[in-house]
């Protein structure tokens, strides 16, 4: 068998492990999805709920992303039907306050694709946002974050907050870095034929815009580092700048893609200290 296949058949495994079971709440991500719009539709009354998405409900001009109470539902199916209870009214709640002045301190940024930005706008709803362009087909968008759920911000918001787009945008890039962990004590270094990986958290790709928070990992690599994120709380990278080892990285990426809802992006980055560069 070939170092490529060995390569990809591991992180496959990972990667796709199976999802268990929670009683009365439904275990693939779709139904999940219409599962917790329904509840929402019941809680909020005449509030019109619509699915954006797979693990994305919209309302008003709030976006729910279910990433986190899904996750936790896939680690406890005991306490999941609780959890997705508390979930619901606390975002009901959340959004019967949201005539409230937003806080500086819930502003943060996330990673999504152009294509991402484009469908949202194509909908015809009054979707805010303010994407900065990043690289690779990768935008950064400003968001309002609170444990169960995402909001976009727009010019709207800004102003809410008393801030001009850049200073939102700054603020919640300096947000983001607070309390963030020592990178290498949640990403190992990867060996030769090996991929990294580490998921479970919608802020990790963010991180990729954190250019300086990447180096102990790259040196730590020989000053060899490549990354992918390809969903929306996913991080992988390899520490080999070798055909070889850039094909199995670029196959199980292709794989996840395809395979995932939350989808972000197949686009292979190669770390350099002035910035990410896309691998051909």
């Amino acid at each position: 068998m070939s170092r490529c296949r060995k390569i990809l058949i591991t992180a496959l495994a990972v990667a796709f492990a199976p999802v268990a079971v929670a009683q009365n709440v439904p275990v693939d991500k779709p139904a999940f999805t219409e599962h917790v719009a329904g509840l929402l539709r019941k809680t909020l009354g005449d509030t019109p709920v619509s699915v954006a998405g797979v693990l994305t409900v919209r309302f008003g001009e709030f976006q729910a992303n279910l990433d986190r109470i899904f996750d936790s539902c896939k680690h406890d199916t005991k306490t999941c039907p609780a959890e997705v209870k508390n979930y619901v009214e606390g975002v009901a709640e959340a959004y019967k306050e949201q005539a409230a002045a937003p806080s500086r301190d819930a502003v943060r940024v996330v990673l999504r694709s152009e294509q991402y930005v484009q469908a949202a706008l194509s909908t015809g709803a009054e979707v805010e946002m303010q994407p900065h362009p990043f690289v690779g087909g990768l935008v950064a968008l400003p968001v309002l974050d609170s444990p169960r759920m995402l909001r976009m911000l727009g010019a709207e918001g800004n102003a809410r907050l008393g801030l001009s787009a850049q200073a939102v945008y700054d603020l919640g890039i300096a947000n983001l870095r607070k309390g963030l962990k020592p990178l290498l004590h949640i990403a190992p270094i990867a060996g030769p034929g090996r991929i990294g990986q580490f998921f479970g958290d919608s802020f990790y790709p963010s991180r990729l815009l954190l250019i300086d928070y990447w180096t102990p990992l790259a040196n730590a690599q020989g000053g060899v580092l490549i990354v992918a994120v390809p969903t929306t709380d996913a991080v992988l990278y390899i520490g080999e700048d070798t055909p070889v080892a850039i094909d199995a990285l670029r196959t199980l990426v292709n794989s996840m893609v395809s395979k995932s809802p939350n989808r972000l992006s197949n686009v292979l980055l190669r770390w350099k200290q002035t910035g990410w560069e896309v691998v051909p």
